[in-house]
């Protein structure tokens, strides 16, 4: 039975320019990926963004869509360029040049989870990766392009939140860059992927809502930021890392005792952002 790569939730009517995303939140394990990991079924899920769909579900009743995997991050990962292949997991793969992403295992299909533990032993074939790539990455990436595309047509910008958690020791590396370590990461690629203008609005609005707020160190933003973020085209492209402490239970991978508060806050926060894209629809005989 074929699995749903994504579900795109669209709102009674798009009344706002601001799209939200999710692509690493799936968690939709195929049993035969399960069967021949080396890992168990906790550890596999150490690399999810675990809930991070449920966290911003209320976005379509602010007026814009929401996109979200269901595919893992361990199986396949929608952040990273398709041509990402890891000859180190996929048979017939050969190593073009350095990759340091690719070298570390986090490839388009992953070799490792979080803490760098391999996801099982020997290599997949190359029909295998491509497979994947068919049914779950092109799918997901056709939906958002159609998104953005529209989107822009309608209200002449796309506004594209690409939402993410990141584990709360990952700011430790660059703990001497703050003064009280971000609970919320922006990426724009250091300004190439959004309007300066939105970024700082949208920087804006998590700080007003008490959060502490950082631009792009330690995550800049990866391959969706940086392809789907074209200012210049009116396209606009936001990573949003979110500290796990503030709403899961990391070792259990469960909500935490503060998800319910967290997503009350958030929840405020993204009316806002939508509110950012808001003007008047274009009219279609225009």
């Amino acid at each position: 039975m074929q699995r749903v790569p994504h579900i795109l939730t669209m709102p009674e009517k798009q009344t706002t320019a601001c799209i939200f995303a999710s692509p690493h939140s799936g968690r939709d394990y195929p049993w035969s990926f399960i069967r021949d990991s080396a890992l168990d079924e906790h550890a596999i899920r150490s690399s999810e963004d675990a809930f991070v769909d449920a966290l911003f579900a209320t976005a379509p009743g602010h007026g814009a869509p929401l996109l979200a995997a269901t595919v893992p991050r361990a199986f396949v990962d929608l952040n990273r360029a398709p041509e990402e292949l890891d000859p180190a997991l996929i048979e017939g793969v050969r190593q073009r040049s350095h990759n340091p992403r690719i070298a570390s295992g986090l490839g388009v299909i992953p070799r490792v989870v979080a803490g760098a533990r391999s996801i099982r032993s020997g290599k997949i074939t190359r029909v295998e990766a491509e497979r994947r790539l068919d049914l779950y990455y092109h799918p997901y990436h056709a939906e958002l392009t159609n998104l953005m595309e529209a989107t822009r047509r309608d209200f002449g910008r796309a506004i594209l939140f690409d939402c993410h958690s990141m584990p709360h020791e990952a700011l430790a590396a660059t703990a001497y860059a703050f003064d009280q370590r971000p609970e919320i990461v922006l990426g724009d690629r250091f300004g190439a992927a959004c309007g300066q203008e939105i970024l700082e609005a949208v920087e804006a609005i998590f700080r007003d809502a008490g959060l502490r707020v950082a631009r792009n160190l330690p995550f800049a933003g990866a391959y969706i930021t940086q392809t789907y973020g074209r200012p210049s085209a009116g396209f606009h492209a936001i990573q949003i890392e979110i500290d796990r402490a503030l709403y899961l239970d990391e070792a259990r991978i469960e909500p935490g005792p503060d998800f319910e508060a967290f997503r009350i806050v958030l929840d405020a926060v993204i009316g806002k952002l939508a509110d950012l894209g808001r003007r008047r629809l274009r009219m279609a005989a225009e």
